[in-house]
């Protein structure tokens, strides 16, 4: 294990919990009912792990596959193409995909802004598009002869105009700056708390309350493209009802599956990598005591650096 600052919160795996929780990864050679792969981790590769999963089982797809960049997921390397390229890669992990999917559910695409062209075109070939969320990520490298890359974006997509859409569970607090009253002196379309005014407000496709997870964060892991549990919080809840299926065919370190098993959602997720797959499941497992997730409580989302009170 790595050795870390005093105050370094990053998830780590120990070569017994390796072993332990390699145990309970799923590999499938056959068809299988949902119930044998509800809330369970795949360790395989999505193409043919799809292949053997039931049809129209999910009702929300997340789909965060590698970006076109160069980059090394833990010895696997992914490597940088044309535009053509990558749309023809990202719609050969889409086509499996398709028959797993009800006709209600939505579809979420991760992507930056260089593939944003090639994701676009793929995506309108098999759904309809209703929005590209834009998220700040707060940190990123700075360029001397550039602008500073720190956002990305998530096309929201649904299968049909019949899709859930849960626009009061995922609004998101602003702080008043003109606290107008009654003539009684009570808040007038807004709350008062120990710490000022706030307002909910309806939720826009411009994302700035979201923090990347870093080494101080309890959710925190190793992975390198590891997405916040905030924000996959926002997507669960607003397009999925308690009980329905998340499915995550590149879910990395297991934040998709974290989140839907916080929010009492199901899930299935599908990875490669063998190590990613066992940090999945501990971080399942440290679920089960702690359901919190950061800049979320009481069934509202907060602004980044606040909290309620």
């Amino acid at each position: 294990m790595k050795m870390r600052a005093p105050r370094n919160r990053t998830i780590e795996l120990t070569e017994h919990e390796t072993k332990m929780f390699a145990k309970r990864l799923l590999t499938l050679d056959k068809p299988v009912s949902l119930d044998a792969v509800l809330n369970r981790t795949i360790c395989q590769d999505m193409r043919t792990a799809c292949g053997f999963l039931p049809k129209h089982c999910a009702d929300l797809l997340f789909l965060d596959p590698p970006y076109n960049l160069n980059k090394a997921f833990n010895g696997h390397k992914f490597k940088k193409g044309s535009q053509e390229q990558y749309a023809a890669m990202l719609e050969g992990w889409l086509k499996p995909l398709l028959g797993l999917l009800k006709p209600t559910a939505s579809v979420y695409i991760c992507s930056d802004w260089n593939a944003c062209g090639a994701v676009q075109s793929v995506a309108e070939k098999y759904f309809t598009i209703r929005s590209r969320i834009t998220w700040e990520r707060e940190k990123g490298r700075g360029a001397k002869a550039n602008w500073k890359n720190c956002s990305e974006d998530i096309w929201f997509c649904t299968m049909s105009d019949d899709y859930t859409f849960n626009v009061d569970a995922v609004k998101l607090t602003r702080k008043v700056i003109a606290p107008y009253t009654t003539e009684d002196g009570k808040p007038k379309d807004w709350l008062r708390n120990v710490s000022g005014g706030f307002r909910l407000t309806a939720p826009s496709n411009l994302w700035t309350d979201i923090t990347v997870p870093f080494w101080s964060m309890p959710e925190n892991t190793d992975h390198p493209t590891q997405k916040p549990e905030k924000l996959l919080a926002k997507i669960i809840l607003a397009s999925t009802n308690e009980g329905d299926v998340v499915l995550d065919p590149f879910c990395g370190s297991g934040t998709t599956s974290v989140v839907a098993k916080k929010l009492g959602r199901e899930f299935i997720g599908i990875e490669q990598d063998r190590t990613y797959c066992c940090m999945a499941e501990k971080r399942l497992q440290m679920a089960d005591a702690d359901k919190t997730i950061q800049g979320y409580s009481d069934g509202v989302f907060w602004e980044r650096n606040t909290k309620p009170m």
